[in-house]
């Protein structure tokens, strides 16, 4: 398990320009930065999504431009905490699932992978499955990281293989809610 630092930042203006200068200068980071990324949909055009690696015993702190923060616990993947480093579209997608399902979502995820990611018809592959700290509720908000070449890849990776297709309806199923932003990678 590795641990990982999330947080949304919000820079001052109508754009994110002067975050990214800054992230790219080590402002804002906790540990060893995973990803910097500019949301395309969901986020405003002046907030930048930053993930980073954290030490064993490191307890992170959020930056002063932090609006969210989370930390997060690797489940199937990352296996390691090896930056990002495809150019294309990375979707973050967050899946709200009851506490006693977690285990069985993540391992319903692992398995669909297998052949979501071989497909010819697209381009795709799991970056991340994150397992936030739980709600008050017994809620568990996971969070997925997937790349994709690009739009198109996203779309028609809608209709995957038929195998990964059952796992992915099983975990629908146990899924009370989710919803998805868009980004793109401007620094790893």
């Amino acid at each position: 398990m590795i641990r990982f630092y999330y947080q949304i930042l919000r820079g001052s203006g109508n754009n994110n320009r002067g975050l990214i200068h800054e992230v790219q200068a080590g402002e804002h980071v906790q540990g060893q930065l995973w990803g910097a990324f500019n949301g395309l949909f969901g986020p405003a055009a002046n907030e930048l999504l930053v993930v980073s690696a954290l030490a064993d015993d490191q307890e992170p702190v959020a930056s002063p431009a932090s609006v969210a923060a989370e930390l997060w616990e690797s489940t199937a993947r990352p296996l390691d905490a090896t930056p990002c480093a495809k150019q294309g579209l990375y979707v973050f997608r967050r899946f709200f699932v009851r506490e006693q399902h977690v285990d069985e979502v993540v391992a319903l995820s692992k398995q669909a992978w297998e052949t979501f990611e071989g497909s010819a018809d697209y381009a795709a592959e799991p970056q991340g499955l994150f397992r936030p700290q739980t709600d008050a509720d017994g809620v568990v908000r996971l969070m997925l990281v997937t790349w994709y070449d690009g739009f198109e890849s996203w779309e028609t990776s809608r209709q995957p293989a038929p195998e990964a297709q059952e796992n992915f309806q099983k975990r629908r199923d146990l899924t009370l809610s989710t919803y998805a932003v868009a980004a793109r990678l401007v620094h790893s």
